[in-house]
């Protein structure tokens, strides 16, 4: 099969596309024919990562892991044995939070994994929606959202800014959504009830306070934000903020019982929940995939270097297989 393989750390010219061997679904496995992936800040981060001490879990000297890809819809080829939920030919979407490997023409995933069948009528590459919504629903979760309750997304056109605004939605929350001149009508239509140009305004200072204001893409801080909570009001990002900052807020408002500040870390355990939740979801009506560019799988090395730019809207989609492309042993 043809894999995309970073033997090295480095730049997205590391990246090599490769014959590897097909992989056999051991018992309890599905054996998944991928059609579309995803490229994310995430793979991003793992190709050369950042800070250096995540090299202490990801591979000291050489990648561990050595394709990448956590976002995955195809078809599935074959099944090990024991396997109940799936059979060849079914169509299914999901995530590989703990070995990746979706960016590659086969893969193995547990059927006990985070894997759903995709909803009727929606194509592959719109399935590819589940690790940017992972994460936005894992923070939340956290903020223990409820209907009535008001959040401001900074960030919201991302991968985890756009699913964060319509899982919002669906949760029943008003949605504030911050973004730049050329999104704006976008996150309307995903459902926000109000929409802040930052290249326009002061965000900070439009007059409003908020049970919680979550930062998408972790280019804000608490300490930028926090005129915006309510006094009970909590803050996150999804990054660990200018040195660490994040993680030790929270360490502090626990100390001083305020939890002020939270940094929730999505679990693998729970990745198959949050597919089965995103498939009702789409299902609904509530949930939709926003692309902003989609790319062959021969030309993955570029989707790295835009997704790079911090500059993406929503997913970038590489289509593994595209429509009436044979497969390669």
């Amino acid at each position: 099969m043809k894999a995309v393989i970073n033997a090295r750390w480095g730049s997205p010219d590391v990246l090599e596309i490769r014959q590897a061997p097909k992989p056999e679904p051991k018992a309890g496995e599905v054996l998944i024919r991928v059609h579309a992936t995803t490229v994310s800040r995430t793979d991003c981060g793992m190709l050369r990562p950042h800070p250096y001490f995540i090299r202490l879990f990801a591979g000291l000297l050489r990648p561990k892991r050595t394709i990448l890809g956590m976002d995955f819809a195809g078809e599935v080829e074959a099944i090990g044995s024991g396997v109940t939920l799936f059979k060849p030919g079914d169509r299914v979407f999901g995530l590989s939070p703990d070995v990746f490997g979706a960016h590659a023409e086969y893969l193995c995933v547990p059927e006990t994994g985070a894997i759903a069948a995709m909803p009727a009528g929606v194509r592959f590459e719109k399935a590819v929606v589940c690790e940017g919504a992972w994460y936005a629903d894992t923070y939340l979760r956290g903020f223990r959202l409820k209907p009535g309750q008001t959040i401001l997304i900074y960030g919201a056109s991302g991968a985890i800014g756009t699913a964060a605004v319509q899982l919002a939605k669906s949760y029943g929350a008003r949605v504030t959504a911050v973004v730049a001149t050329r999104h704006l009508d976008l996150v309307r239509t995903l459902g926000a009830d109000a929409a802040v140009d930052y290249t326009a305004e002061d965000f900070t200072q439009i007059g409003e306070t908020f049970d919680y204001v979550f930062d998408a893409v972790g280019k804000t801080t608490y300490f930028r934000c926090r005129r915006l909570l309510k006094p009970e009001g909590v803050f996150a990002a999804t990054d660990l903020g200018p040195w660490c900052q994040n993680p030790l807020l929270v360490i502090w408002s626990s100390i001083t019982g305020s939890h002020r500040v939270i940094f929730p870390l999505p679990l693998s355990s729970t990745a198959r929940a949050c597919v089965e939740f995103l498939k009702t979801r789409m299902e609904a009506g509530e949930f939709r995939a926003v692309i902003d560019r989609e790319y062959p799988l021969e030309k993955i090395a570029d989707a790295y270097r835009y997704v790079e730019t911090g500059q993406k809207t929503g997913i970038v989609v590489i289509n593994v297989r595209p429509a009436g492309e044979k497969a390669h042993a």
